[in-house]
């Protein structure tokens, strides 16, 4: 299990123009299904994502992401070994 930190490095004006092609790109990442969870930070300063499968293969795809490509965001990747979660979520487990 993977956590996505997702970080603008610019201002979110410039990151807007980005918007329709990554939101393009979840959706495509999602049905690979690699996604399984995702939203904006709070404040607006970036996203989380909640990924799974082989670290090389993310790394693949955050940098197909339109906001990697034209430079507006940075990612930092972070792996977790999930062993506890409320029933709802077990199949985050390992």
């Amino acid at each position: 299990m993977f956590i996505v930190s997702l970080r603008y490095v610019v201002p979110v004006e410039e990151v807007e123009p980005h918007m329709a092609g990554h939101m393009a790109w979840l959706d495509r990442c999602y049905a690979d299904g690699i996604f399984l969870a995702s939203g904006r930070k709070v404040p607006r300063t970036g996203g989380v994502i909640l990924a799974r499968g082989e670290r090389a293969a993310l790394e693949a795809c955050l940098a197909e992401d339109p906001f990697a490509v034209h430079g507006v965001a940075e990612f930092e990747i972070i792996e977790c070994a999930i062993s506890r979660t409320v029933d709802r979520l077990d199949a985050l487990k390992e």
